[in-house]
């Protein structure tokens, strides 16, 4: 593609603050636009997997090397281990996992919740947006079922997708009984907002921190709850009983790098996306651990995964300054009326259209030489915030405050400058195949939230991530509790390991990578408890 623009002096020339700009028009061939310019359609993105349960599907080429990583450890490596025993386990201490964690706890079911970072570190703090759900009288959950399929290309499993939006007003519901705060109205109403690709206002919101906001309540009541819950202790492995079911995990300790062996009846990943694995190169909103754990320890042990050639880029990443690159600026300053300008100052995409058109056409743009260009492949296109404050005079301070801190750690006033924004990558539309009460194809193992697929098919709308991970977090909790009066399982080990190895060595395969990555390429850590809370570097040094 081209790498020329209009230069950033030059484009903000270009630039002057209107109250009306005219709109761009429905986007022709939307179709050819997305195999034109979204990155899931670059040449040479996917390979085919070789080796477990989705052999011979098509995959994203970063995601298929860790997928057919060898294994971290072996047999060897347990010798002595410590072993533990609880109802459920829940690996991962985000929204989906806390949800289920609690409503486990709270039926009766031992738990125990482990995380490879701190409690509440996750992509959940990181949405911004708000939450969905049909609870106005001029809407419906079939109107949001509509829109959930449409936006997804019609490649959702629409079971997933009913029982979610079905849960829609009872999750808002149990997050207030949990004590979250939503944004209301003079009327003590909860206040709405539409997403791009809706037929509705029906995203529920707390100023632009939600998912913040979310984590809050929800860490208070893990905390306050008698779940135990291990930090700094991500799941290497999981173990398999005689029968090849899920029967715990193999947890390391990074504060003394330590294994233990945790026995479970059920066992529920909730360890979310791969967003730092940075796809196709791009810049990621996604937190420090999101490197796809879930989803390489649940194909190791046979969990069917699907659609993992389809990513979510969303269009409003910052992309100048450059050491602030992906950070995410919520679609609610869209939704708010914040129009997108080209180069020359002029709206190129209806700002409302799904995340996958939006994001395409700001990569036309770039590539078509229309975009804004820094230097040193740094190009964008502007988020007109000094046009929204104009038409809507004190909507930023109102309504996005977290908005307005990342203007000023920019050094950009956003009331008189626009902000340089481009596509960053936001979440795995795919991830492992589940029922409606989050159940893989692996009996006792559960997954939900982003390590899980079929719920977004192609592409995700705004609030649906916060309210799918309340809604299957919950569901997988009570299931597995329900279950928890079962035997435990006589015997455990990691022998698929050995069964993964055979495979590789049969397909002619490397075994020099090793999965899960646990941490991004950039830490650089000679060993996992280099990172210790990250104060210390791989030399050791503060």
């Amino acid at each position: 593609m081209a790498m020329q623009g209009i230069p950033y002096s030059e484009a903000l020339r270009n630039y002057s603050v209107k109250t009306f700009r005219e709109p761009a028009g429905e986007v022709q061939e939307p179709e050819q636009l997305l195999r034109s310019f979204h990155p899931d359609y670059y040449p040479g993105t996917t390979v085919t997997l070789r080796v477990g349960v989705n052999r011979g599907d098509a995959c994203h080429h970063q995601l298929a090397e860790v997928l057919q990583a060898d294994a971290r450890i072996d047999e060897a490596d347990l010798a002595g281990a410590a072993i533990r025993e609880t109802d459920v386990l829940v690996i991962g201490g985000g929204g989906a996992g806390c949800a289920a964690a609690l409503v486990a706890a709270r039926a009766g079911a031992r738990v125990i919740l482990t995380t490879k970072l701190r409690l509440g570190d996750s992509n959940t703090v990181m949405a911004e947006g708000g939450i969905q759900a049909s609870i106005e009288k001029d809407d419906t959950p079939q109107m949001h079922l509509d829109d959930t399929l449409r936006a997804g290309h019609y490649r959702s499993d629409r079971r997933l997708v009913a029982r979610m939006v079905a849960d829609g007003p009872d999750v808002i519901r149990w997050l207030i009984q949990q004590g979250m705060q939503f944004d209301l109205d003079k009327y003590g109403d909860i206040l709405l907002r539409r997403a791009g690709g809706t037929s509705a206002n029906r995203v529920a919101y707390y100023r632009d921190y939600t998912g913040l906001e979310m984590m809050r309540v929800l860490r208070e009541s893990v905390t306050n709850s008698n779940i135990e819950v291990l930090d700094y202790s991500p799941a290497v492995e999981l173990l398999s009983n005689e029968e090849g079911h899920c029967g715990g995990a193999v947890i390391s300790s990074l504060k003394d790098y330590s294994y233990t062996l945790v026995k479970a009846k059920a066992v529920i990943v909730a360890t979310g996306g791969i967003g730092r694995m940075h796809i196709n190169g791009f810049p990621t909103s996604n937190h420090f651990g999101a490197t796809g754990d879930g989803l390489v320890l649940a194909y190791r042990l046979g969990a069917g995964l699907r659609d993992l050639d389809s990513f979510q880029y969303h269009p409003s990443g910052l992309t100048w300054p450059q050491h602030l690159a992906g950070t995410l600026i919520t679609e609610g300053v869209r939704s708010a009326g914040a129009y997108i300008l080209n180069g020359q100052g002029e709206r190129f995409v209806d700002e409302l259209e799904t995340r996958d058109l939006v994001s395409s056409a700001i990569l036309r743009e770039c590539a078509e030489g229309r975009g804004v260009e820094v230097g040193d492949d740094i190009r964008g296109v502007w988020l007109d915030t000094p046009g929204l404050e104009l038409r809507n005079p004190g909507t930023l301070a109102a309504r996005f405050p977290k908005l307005i801190q990342l203007g000023k750690r920019s050094g950009i006033d956003l009331y008189h400058q626009p902000l340089l924004i481009y596509p960053t990558l936001h979440y795995q539309n795919g991830g492992v195949v589940i029922d409606e009460n989050g159940c893989s194809s692996v009996p006792r193992l559960y997954c939900v939230g982003e390590v899980s697929g079929g719920i977004h098919g192609k592409n995700r709308i705004m609030g649906n991530s916060l309210l799918e991970i309340i809604s299957f977090g919950r569901r997988a909790g009570a299931h597995a509790a329900e279950k928890s009066h079962r035997r435990g399982h006589k015997k455990v080990s990691i022998e698929h390991v050995s069964n993964l190895r055979r495979e590789l060595t049969l397909a002619e395969m490397p075994m020099e990578k090793q999965g899960p990555a646990l941490f991004p390429e950039c830490a650089k850590f000679e060993n996992d408890s280099d990172y210790d809370g990250l104060r210390r570097n791989r030399k050791g040094r503060p």
